[in-house]
């Protein structure tokens, strides 16, 4: 028997159980980033509000907790509502790319770019001073940079595996770009033979 459009059914449940596997690679990654991201902020209020900073690394790495309105580097300070709101159709949006999920570093990419944007979405429907006015916990500084937390780190390391992965031609999936031109140029090999016999057929 064959599945649809003539590939093999073991092929097609191998295909399948591959998707699966890496779906569950999707999940736990966005789960456990998403949870570091919440425990540790949980832990920032708690162990920083109305401490100075504290040195982890001298003066290269500092604790020190900041409320944030705005998106990343303190951007749209006043805008809190609508960032609320773009956080909500980027989580959905990562959602409805996870379905098509084959490779991998793809389900790390967007696991990790969805732990990042619920965790800042979080903060923003649920910590003071209203829902969806929330401010973003940030505690985490390095010298000339930006207080940021644990979800912009996996908002910025997703991003760079997306970009690696774009350079690479590896689609979601998990095919490659270079595939479809392996396929052009097999189709093309096979395409001439029976070209030539044809025109030898009306020859005769």
């Amino acid at each position: 028997m064959q599945a649809a459009r003539g590939t093999p059914v073991g092929t097609a449940e191998a295909a399948g159980g591959s998707r699966g596997r890496v779906r569950v690679v999707f999940v736990l990654v966005a789960l456990a980033a998403y949870a570091t991201d919440q425990v540790s902020k949980a832990i920032a209020v708690a162990k920083l509000d109305g401490r100075p900073d504290v040195n982890v690394v001298g003066e290269l790495l500092q604790l020190n907790l900041v409320r944030n309105p705005g998106a990343a580097f303190s951007i749209g300070t006043e805008l809190t509502p609508v960032l609320t709101v773009l956080s909500v159709i980027a989580a959905v949006t990562v959602l409805w790319f996870a379905r098509r999920l084959g490779s991998p570093a793809w389900a790390v990419a967007l696991g990790l770019l969805l732990a990042g944007v619920t965790g800042n979405l979080t903060d923003r429907i649920l910590r003071p001073p209203g829902s969806f006015q929330g401010h973003v916990i940030d505690f985490l500084q390095l010298p000339n940079w930006p207080v940021f937390n644990v979800a912009d780190m996996c908002i910025n390391v997703a991003a760079g595996l997306i970009i690696l992965q774009a350079f690479r031609g590896m689609r979601l999936d998990g095919t490659r770009e270079s595939d479809d031109d392996a396929d052009a140029i097999e189709a093309e090999r096979h395409a001439a033979p029976a070209a030539e016999d044809t025109t030898e057929v009306e020859s005769e």
